[in-house]
């Protein structure tokens, strides 16, 4: 699918020569857990907490969120896809493979959003190194990488029946899997759970300290869900259209529809045909805003709102942090509230 596949030979050729002279790591989200230690779990024969605590790297802003919440200062956290950037095309260095080797654990989401994950955890040289699938466990939806907004009536007609196929947010798939279980709130709790288990196995000795952290966090996340479902379900209307296919499992938890302009790929171009159904679509059904995401253009999402007199607004699938999120204070919570926000605003006007 990308270059990673074709260099990932030479990827795990250098990682040898590049891991004994690379000792720090390629990509953070900014900063690593609180006052997290430097040292790896095999040096566990010290005696300060310091220096046992594990070192972790995951594989994009969600993982990195989730992990340092449940690891606090037990743990190293480093993000491998550095703030800003669009994960879903991220292809790992010579020097990436390098820390992974280095690592204890590597935390990834699965169902496909990290193409990259299967080769090279088989060609790392570390030796124990524990892969964390975040999302395992979870039913993961069918998604589509080219939308067929033939579809869409068709799709809101069995949502409002209260039929639960996986597919009546994107419409039908081609084969394709809906990686971004993280939107809703239930399943990143389920994901902060998988999180737990798997650090509690990589260092039995904290287990309980991984538990008390996982608590405080789903306590949060929980109080986080009923706001959403509070909020959303006396909406006027539960059809919002946004330039990415991403929201399929939000719109799925509370009783939505997403009408996505293009597929799963943020990077997709719509057609002729798809753009001139979208603002078909969006006539008929006088919808006011069109939703972009803030690491890919949003001139798709601005063309239609254009077309149709309405506005464009952010609709965030924290598959990222910008650098200027992150300097102000922003999280994974912060930023669902935000997109909580956005969707009230766009439901009811």
């Amino acid at each position: 699918m990308k270059p990673w596949n074709r260099s990932l030979t030479v990827l795990s050729l250098s990682v040898m020569l590049v891991a004994t002279g690379c000792g720090s790591t390629t990509g953070t989200q900014g900063n690593a857990a609180p006052n997290s230690g430097s040292s790896t779990a095999t040096e566990a024969s010290a005696n300060t907490p310091a220096t046992k605590a594990l070192k972790i790297k995951t594989s994009f802003y969600p993982m990195y969120e989730f992990t340092r919440h449940v690891a606090g200062d037990l743990a190293k956290v480093e993000n491998l896809v550095p703030a800003g950037m669009e994960p879903h095309d991220w292809e790992p260095t010579p020097k990436d493979m390098a820390s992974i080797s280095e690592a204890d654990v590597i935390v990834y989401n699965g169902a496909g959003m990290e193409g990259w994950v299967s080769q090279v955890l088989d060609s790392v040289t570390g030796k124990g190194l524990r892969a964390i699938e975040a999302s395992q466990g979870i039913e993961i939806m069918e998604g589509s990488e080219e939308h067929e907004h033939d579809h869409v009536e068709e799709n809101q007609h069995a949502h409002e029946e209260g039929e639960e196929h996986g597919h009546e947010e994107s419409g039908h798939d081609h084969g394709g899997l809906d990686p971004h279980v993280w939107l809703s709130l239930r399943l990143a709790i389920q994901e902060v759970r998988n999180i737990e288990k798997g650090l509690s196995q990589a260092a039995p000795q904290y287990a309980d300290e991984f538990k008390s952290n996982a608590d405080a966090y789903v306590a949060e996340l929980e109080t986080l869900d009923k706001e959403y479902a509070e909020e959303l379900k006396n909406s006027k209307r539960k059809d919002f259209i946004t330039q990415h296919a991403a929201f399929g499992y939000l719109a799925k938890q509370y009783g939505l529809t997403q009408v996505p302009i293009a597929g799963l790929s943020p990077e997709q171009e719509p057609t002729a045909a798809q753009m001139a159904e979208i603002v078909k679509f969006a006539k008929e059904h006088n919808v006011k805003t069109i939703f972009f995401e803030t690491l890919v253009s949003s001139k798709v999402a601005d063309t239609i709102a254009k077309e149709v007199g309405a506005k464009s607004a952010v609709l965030n699938p924290i598959e990222g942090l910008t650098q200027e999120e992150i300097d102000v204070g922003h999280n994974f919570v912060t930023v669902m509230r935000q997109n909580l926000e956005a969707l009230k605003v766009a439901l009811n006007e």
